[in-house]
């Protein structure tokens, strides 16, 4: 694992915390989604007015995100995860490996939360008959923390799926 160091992203927003593994390394163990998501969320959380909310709130959506890679990926190539910050807003940035199908997952998926009216897409996911939809967690993300989601081409066979959180309100 890579812990990165300072750097901004496009948007001028600077990196908090970045980690680098190969995809088989993280998707050896379900756990791995549990324990990095409340890592990170206790080093980024540090400053913030209810740290202890700020860390619960932000390590249940970067879990659900991590939960997403852990299902839906490429066999191997590097996953790294990225956290920036500007002001109230953090930008969790993944790069995942993926085939064709695990691309077309991602594409349709921020398509569709991109669309408007999440909440009854959501609702109509969560009670519908059978298995759950494979894009329930970024579903409830856009619901529940009001998560705004982009996907873009990344270097090699990987897509760069970026969730932009604000967890508490802006300073006065």
């Amino acid at each position: 694992m890579n812990l990165g160091a300072v750097q901004k992203d496009a948007d001028n927003h600077p990196l908090l915390l970045e980690f680098d593994m190969d995809i088989s390394g993280f998707t050896s163990n379900w756990a791995y989604c549990d324990r990095l998501s409340t890592y990170f969320a206790r080093m980024i959380s540090h400053n913030r007015s209810d740290s202890l909310l700020y860390s619960n709130l932000f390590s249940s959506a970067l879990n659900e995100l991590l939960e997403t890679v852990y299902r839906l990926h490429k066999p191997s190539g590097s996953f790294v995860c990225s956290v920036t910050r500007s002001g109230a807003s953090d930008r969790i940035a993944l790069t995942i490996p993926v085939d064709a199908e695990a691309a077309g997952f991602y594409r349709d998926a921020v398509e569709i939360l991109n669309q408007g009216d999440v909440a009854s897409r959501y609702h109509k996911a969560l009670f519908a008959e059978g298995p759950l939809q494979q894009n329930i967690g970024l579903l409830e993300l856009a619901v529940d923390y009001a998560a705004r989601f982009s996907i873009e081409p990344a270097d090699g066979d990987a897509i760069r799926l970026v969730a932009e959180l604000t967890l508490e309100a802006p300073a006065a």
